[in-house]
This record gives structure tokens, sequence and C-alpha cells, in this order.
């Protein structure tokens, strides 16, 4: 199964992906509703090495999540697998490229959910569901961070506010105060 989500964030492709290079990048993009803590972060440049996290699938139900790096071409690609966790298989590919107001970033994620064939039949429902909203808001954060002049690290409450309120409006930012 497929999931793409695909976004025009106003800045180069090296700013997009330097945000993907923070080393508690994972932790900024872990939405506040979600019950997910990093236990261990790895540096996308650092092909083999893994990062786990452990997430809650579904109510009291919790995993342990391990994905390893497996491709980092700067400022274009990274890529991670599932080596261990809820799915089947998983493979998130992040792409970055070149667009006419700035660069599009693309997270496209191949997978195959646990259960066999009751799996495929609600992964579009239930998985696609919360990827959507999950993808969505990461996109935002790195939106804002790549766009704005702002703090390097962005706090969960902040996180929160700018993706509730879309006209957020930051002092310290040069794009907020007009000036370029």
């Amino acid at each position: 199964m497929r999931f793409i989500k695909e976004s025009v964030i106003r800045a180069t492709c090296e700013r997009v992906f330097a945000f993907h290079e923070q080393t508690d990048v994972l932790s900024q993009l872990i939405p506040p509703w979600e019950t997910a803590r990093v236990i261990q972060s790895a540096a996308i440049s650092e092909v083999g090495k893994q990062a786990i996290i452990e997430t809650r699938i579904f109510g009291p139900i919790t995993a342990r999540w391990v994905a390893q790096h497996t491709v980092y071409n700067p400022p274009h690609l990274f890529e991670d697998v599932q080596v261990k966790g809820p799915f089947r298989s998983w493979r998130h590919r992040h792409v970055i490229e070149s667009h006419a107001e700035g660069a599009l970033l693309r997270d496209q994620i191949d997978y195959e959910p646990p259960l066999g064939f009751a799996g495929r039949a609600v992964a579009p429902i239930l998985i696609n569901g919360r990827l959507k909203k999950l993808f969505d808001y990461r996109h935002e954060v790195t939106r804002l961070w790549c766009e704005h002049d702002c703090p390097k690290s962005l706090d969960s409450s902040f996180r929160f506010y700018a993706y509730t309120y879309c006209d957020l409006e930051i002092p310290s930012c040069r794009r907020c105060r007009g000036s370029s």
C-alpha cells in the first residue's frame, strides 16, 4: 500500500533538508495528540543507524518502532525502513525537489499493514486517516521552521499553537515583520 503527502515549502531544498538534519527533529515532528516518545534518535546522515520510538497503536496497546536510515542524498532524498514495529513492512522516502515557489516536500510511504487481509481491508480508513493527520502536522511544522527565521527548535506548545492557528505571526521572525 502507498501513502503520499506533498507540500510546497517557500524555502530552498537545502533549508528543507537542513530542518530534517536537526538532532531533535523526530521529537519536533511528533504531534501533541500522539502518545509517542523517542527512545533513541539517529542522524539521517548516518546510513545504517537506527531510531527507536515507543508509540501507542490502539488504546493501551503500545509498540516499539525501530527505523533504520538506508539512503542519504542531500539535499534531495533520505529514506528509512522499519526494522521492527507494528507493520509487516514500511519504507519511508523523504523527497525534496526544486519548485517554482521554493521546494516540494514529498513523504512517500510504502507499507504492508499487519494482520494480512484484515489489515489491508481497514488500512484505507484507519491507517491512511492517521497518516494523513500526522503528515499534515509534520508538513506544517516543517513549513513554519523553513519559511520563518524563528527559533531553532519549536517546543510542543508552540507547535500545537502554530498548527491550530495558521495566521500565526512571530515577532522575532523577519518574514512575519515584513522584512526580507
